[in-house]
């Protein structure tokens, strides 16, 4: 992934050790685990051609 750009997060203190627990379980960096639920979650939402 070449094309990036940054972003500044605030998260609920809950969220966020969820998202690190995640992502240690996962073996992933945090930024890595953010990246996949939001794809996944895009996937999801996204229109599906018939």
């Amino acid at each position: 992934m070449t094309d990036r750009s940054q972003m500044q997060l605030r998260l609920p203190t809950d969220l966020k050790n969820w998202i690190k627990a995640e992502a240690e379980r996962n073996g992933r960096s945090q930024n890595s685990e953010v990246v996949q639920m939001l794809r996944a979650a895009m996937t999801r939402t996204e229109p599906t051609t018939a």
